[in-house]
């Protein structure tokens, strides 16, 4: 018989993220620029 595989969890619900993950992520999305300038964009990071 075959296994169906569509009905596995893909994420445990044990995975937590550490509070010091959470703040960099924040941290770096806060600091982040996107400036498009015609056809391409710049990515700067102020720290």
């Amino acid at each position: 018989m075959a296994k169906i595989y569509s009905k596995k969890e893909l994420v445990t619900p044990k995975m937590k993220p550490k509070k010091e993950t959470i703040s960099f992520l924040l941290n770096y999305s806060k600091a982040l620029n996107v400036i498009k300038v015609n056809d391409k964009s710049f990515e700067i990071i102020a720290n």
